[in-house]
């Protein structure tokens, strides 16, 4: 494909490319959107001197806790991991937040490894479910999941962000996946998919192991999140919106009884 010469403002050329990118990577993208989300390397390390680790171990799994939203920089090579780890130990020696920092990013790092050795491996059951799951046969999730008609605001609102910014928090991406997996019984394959195809920070081995983490193919038991964990973490507004009869308002016993019974 010849793209064609880019010309004006910042935001022109931005507009130019998404135009010229339509249909490369996915038939049904209808339009490509310009990403509210800087990259380069230069950004990358202004996003890092940005970073104050001070509270990430307290607050990392709240929506608007503080994280670092250095994925994006870290899974396109902008900032190496090393970097990161040895910058953040410079600024908070090896105080708790740092410690906990660091144990993330050695998880991102553990996956990478496991990347190398299995390859596309990765995309196949690691181990043998821990609980009941789908026959995981479908190739994409339904349209009132990827399209955010459940009616349920938590999840409906997690698929608009995914969708229109390309980023998601962590907790978020687990309550979805575990929604997607222990909830409604499909594959975890079809929503690593889902996922990958909207995420900014997409990473391979990330991505596919953390969704076997949740199913419980690549873990010792299986993921599950209720009422309470959405609205303790940053997600009372939803379920104050919410009219749908919740699935998760339940105990975690009660739900793995529901979930999980044969």
């Amino acid at each position: 494909m010849i793209l064609p010469k880019f010309t004006g403002s910042r935001e022109e050329q931005a507009r130019c490319l998404a135009k010229a990118m339509v249909g490369m990577y996915y038939e049904e993208m209808e339009e490509a959107r310009e990403s509210g989300y800087v990259g380069g390397r230069t950004a990358g390390l202004e996003a890092l001197e940005r970073f104050r680790v001070q509270g990430y171990a307290g607050t990392r799994n709240n929506l608007k806790g503080n994280v670092s939203r250095l994925s994006f920089y870290i899974r396109h090579g902008v900032l190496g991991i090393r970097e990161v780890a040895e910058s953040v130990q410079k600024r908070l020696g090896k105080s708790y937040d740092a410690i906990k920092f660091w144990q993330e990013l050695g998880w991102r790092q553990f996956w990478r490894h496991l990347y190398g050795l299995w390859g596309d491996g990765i995309y196949e059951d690691r181990e043998a479910p821990k609980v009941p799951l789908g026959n995981g046969a479908e190739e994409e999730l339904p349209a009132e999941i990827v399209e955010g008609r459940t009616g349920l605001v938590c999840m409906d609102e997690t698929v608009r962000e995914l969708v229109e910014t390309g980023y998601i928090h962590n907790h978020a991406r687990m309550w979805f996946a575990s929604f997607v997996v222990h909830f409604r019984k499909l594959g975890w394959k079809a929503g690593e998919r889902f996922f990958y195809r909207h995420l900014l920070d997409g990473d391979p081995a990330s991505n596919a192991l953390s969704w076997q983490w949740v199913a419980s193919t690549f873990s010792h038991r299986a993921y599950l999140f209720n009422r309470e964990n959405i609205q303790e973490n940053g997600g009372k507004e939803w379920c104050e919106r919410c009219t749908a009869k919740c699935p998760f308002d339940a105990t975690y016993p009660e739900l793995e009884r529901r979930l999980f019974s044969k």
